[in-house]
């Protein structure tokens, strides 16, 4: 297959952190001759200690994953050509939706939140998704991770330091609606359907999205004609993008999309 003529990277945020986490990536990329774009969802265009002062947020708490999709769509609309696209967690989830709809040349989804369907009975998972959802609580509301919920379900193995500095600069309020809406039809994929070349990049130290879920997704995919891969490291948590070791897993993603 020809290598992906685009020279232009989407990178797609997921939920309960800020856009700004895609930084260091924007910055690798664009050194490497690749022009970068990671904007934030809708109602999130604020720096994360300010978010975290608007939670209970009224604007993020009404934003759903059909409102998501939308909006990484129109942008791509607006560019100059089809992009790459990359996204983490919540955003892989998004990128895989976007590809479906027949946006992007090539996409890279980073420890991803499953389609519909698509499931683990690991107790890790449940513990990490229970608060999220916010179930039987009030959606007009935001969910704020608290910082042993962000240990456990992002920067689990790392210092104490590292996990409160990460909290610090990432963590923001989240729909409620958005997460529940992963669980329905509006997160359904075709996995019959031809597709660009996707990477499905995992890691074995997830609680939130463990490695064997990751896998579980890719398999999914039975369209033999699309090139549809799976890469697993042993040492990544859910923070993979934030990561000391970060650049290893965008150096892989980097390689990858030189390869096709």
């Amino acid at each position: 297959m020809e290598t992906p003529k685009s020279k232009t990277v989407l990178f797609v945020t997921g939920a309960f952190v800020t856009h700004r986490g895609w930084d260091k990536w924007k910055e690798y990329f664009e050194a490497n001759g690749y022009t970068t774009l990671a904007p934030p969802w809708p109602h999130k265009d604020a720096p994360a200690k300010v978010l975290r002062k608007r939670h209970p947020d009224p604007g993020i708490a009404s934003v759903r994953l059909e409102d998501v999709v939308d909006h990484y769509a129109e942008i791509i609309a607006g560019l100059p050509e089809e992009p790459i696209i990359i996204g983490h967690s919540f955003g892989g989830l998004v990128t895989q939706l976007l590809l479906q709809r027949g946006f992007g040349v090539a996409a890279v989804v980073i420890h991803s939140v499953p389609p519909q369907g698509v499931l683990t009975f690991k107790w890790s998972f449940f513990k990490a998704v229970w608060g999220p959802l916010g179930l039987f609580t009030s959606t007009k509301k935001t969910f704020l991770m608290s910082f042993p919920q962000w240990q456990y379900a992002f920067t689990n193995g790392m210092s104490l330091e590292e996990q409160q500095q990460s909290y610090d600069e990432n963590v923001i309020p989240e729909s409620k609606l958005a997460s529940r809406d992963g669980l329905t039809s509006a997160a359904k994929i075709n996995f019959k359907k031809p597709h660009p070349p996707l990477l499905f990049i995992a890691g074995t130290n997830d609680n939130i999205m463990p490695a064997s879920l990751n896998y579980s997704n890719y398999k999914k995919y039975k369209d033999k004609s699309s090139v549809t891969n799976f890469k697993e490291f042993s040492e990544n948590n859910h923070y993979v993008v934030g990561m000391p070791n970060w650049k290893e897993t965008a150096g892989y993603a980097l390689n990858w999309i030189k390869s096709l």
